[in-house]
Order: C-alpha cells, then sequence, then structure tokens
C-alpha cells in the first residue's frame, strides 16, 4: 500500500506574480507598526502563493509621512548614524531627521524590516513614499486604499 501524497509545493514564478498598488495613508499611524506591515506587503508575505526567492510583493504608496507619530520617547532617544568616509560618525536623532525628511525615517524603518540581500533592494524600490498631502504620480496605477496599523493621537514634533 502506497501511502505517498502526490501533491505538490506550489513555487511562484518569476513574471507570473500579478503585482497590485496599494495606497497607505500615514496620518497619525506608529512608524514602527506601520513599517512592519508594509514590509510585510512588500515581501508578499500576505499571499498564499508567498516564495521566498522570488519578489511576489506589491507595490506600496504611502502619503502624509509627516503626520506618522513615534511611541514614547523615541523622537529624542532614536540615533541615526552616517558614516561620511572621514574619521567619525554622523549622529542625530529622530526629531532632527524627521523634521528635515520625514519620508526617509519610514523608507529606513521599512528597509531594516526587509531581508539583507538583493531581492530586498528591488522590494524596496517599490515604495513610495510622499512627504505630505494626497497628491502623487501614481494615480494611473489605479492604487487601492488599504487601511493598515493603528492610529494614535499625535505627539508635538
Amino acid at each position: 500500500m502506497n501511502n505517498i501524497n502526490n501533491d505538490k509545493t506550489y513555487m511562484a514564478k518569476p513574471g507570473e506574480v500579478e503585482q497590485k498598488w496599494y495606497l497607505v495613508d500615514a496620518t497619525d499611524k506608529i512608524v514602527g507598526r506601520l513599517a512592519s506591515d508594509i514590509a510585510m506587503i512588500l515581501m508578499g508575505k500576505h499571499r498564499p502563493t508567498y516564495t521566498p526567492h522570488i519578489d511576489t510583493g506589491e507595490y506600496v504608496i504611502v502619503t502624509n509621512a509627516d503626520k506618522s507619530v513615534f511611541t514614547g520617547k523615541k523622537l529624542d532617544q532614536k540615533k541615526y548614524t552616517k558614516y561620511t568616509g572621514y574619521p567619525g560618525l554622523r549622529v542625530e536623532t529622530a526629531r532632527e531627521r524627521f523634521t528635515r525628511r520625514p519620508e526617509m525615517v519610514l523608507i529606513e524603518a521599512v528597509r531594516r524590516m526587509l531581508p539583507k540581500n538583493n531581492l530586498a533592494r528591488r522590494m524596496l524600490q517599490k515604495l513610495k513614499v510622499y512627504k505630505s498631502g494626497e497628491q502623487h504620480p501614481h494615480q494611473a496605477q489605479n492604487p487601492e486604499v488599504l487601511e493598515l496599523a493603528i492610529t494614535r493621537k499625535r505627539t508635538k514634533v
């Protein structure tokens, strides 16, 4: 008697995955929780056809990045470091970076939640983050509005 199950595991192939566009409003959303939800969508882990070595994720457009919030004392305690090639490190707090380039705070949070490989760099290219307003140049893709993460009362920046 042969009890072998002949069902095969599905593996997605490059080019056969249909990719959608999603629109996320970051107003009053917590940066870390929003970033983790966006990272899952960029990787494609929300799909039953997720394949780790193939880009099965979707495109994500984030608007109002300047209206997202941090919890606790992260605005003053979180540090971003950068090496310029010269001796010493450049250090800035989350508050300084958030006032200067709020979209980079969200992009950096998502980047750190993706796998560390070449595929992640392609996934990150599918993330489009805009500072303020509902205006973005991706209207032709007809993005679906996606509601993510819990909102929180705004803290002063």
